[in-house]
């Protein structure tokens, strides 16, 4: 496997910016069916409307956020996580600015991830709208 960017070491929560709307998007490493990245989200995140060709992965790192999954709302407190299939439609409702939202995603070609038990069981409320 050869990787197209790597960062041989660093740390997720340092040299942060500060944004005023939407979010920063950091590649921490990527390969041909494997791309990682930090994402720091602002108090006004975009509401874009994602629909993604790769599964991703995401956990909350820092803060509260919101998230819309395919007609759920999820919330997530700082240690949760979620799996998002590809091609499902999601975005970001609402995150925190006190303490800013960092994020870790692990983004997969579509039939690369595998999982063990229910991938998208977490501590937080869940609920349909």
């Amino acid at each position: 496997m050869k990787f197209a960017s790597v960062n041989q070491s660093g740390n997720l929560f340092a040299n942060t910016p500060v944004l005023s709307h939407g979010e920063a998007f950091e590649p921490l490493l990527s390969c041909s069916q494997l791309r990682i990245e930090r994402i720091i989200s602002s108090a006004d995140p975009d509401q874009q409307l994602y629909d993604q060709t790769e599964d991703e992965w995401v956990c909350l790192l820092q803060g509260t956020a919101q998230l819309w999954i395919a007609g759920v709302t999820v919330d997530l407190v700082a240690g949760d996580y979620y799996f998002i299939p590809a091609h499902t439609l999601h975005r970001v409702l609402y995150t925190t600015s006190e303490p800013q939202c960092i994020w870790l995603a692990i983004h997969l070609e579509r039939d690369c991830a595998t999982t063990h038990g229910d991938v998208n069981s977490i501590s937080s409320t869940q609920s349909t709208t």
